[in-house]
């Protein structure tokens, strides 16, 4: 899906909202810390990542420090697809 197909952030599951807020508060973070600082598990913050990517709302690029890892960002986000309930 994309954000054209009318998902929007209040449509995803909670887990993919509270990824959404740490980087929203914590800026460009890896995989790895975003499960630390979200406290879910590796497997639950990859599939947030995909459906924040689904909707267009996370942008993903390489982590020069180990190449490894991808490095993940909020992109600018639409104002009819914020969420007021998640915002600050």
């Amino acid at each position: 899906m994309t954000e054209t197909d009318g998902e929007g952030i209040s449509d995803l599951p909670p887990s993919a909202k509270l990824v959404y807020k740490v980087l929203e508060y914590d800026g460009p973070l890896t995989q790895k810390g975003i499960v630390e600082e979200s406290m879910l598990s590796a497997r639950t913050v990859r599939y947030a990542l995909e459906r924040l990517d689904e909707v267009g709302v996370v942008e993903e690029d390489v982590y020069f420090a180990d190449a490894r890892q991808n490095l993940y960002e909020l992109n600018d986000v639409p104002a009819e697809q914020a969420d007021p309930a998640i915002s600050d």
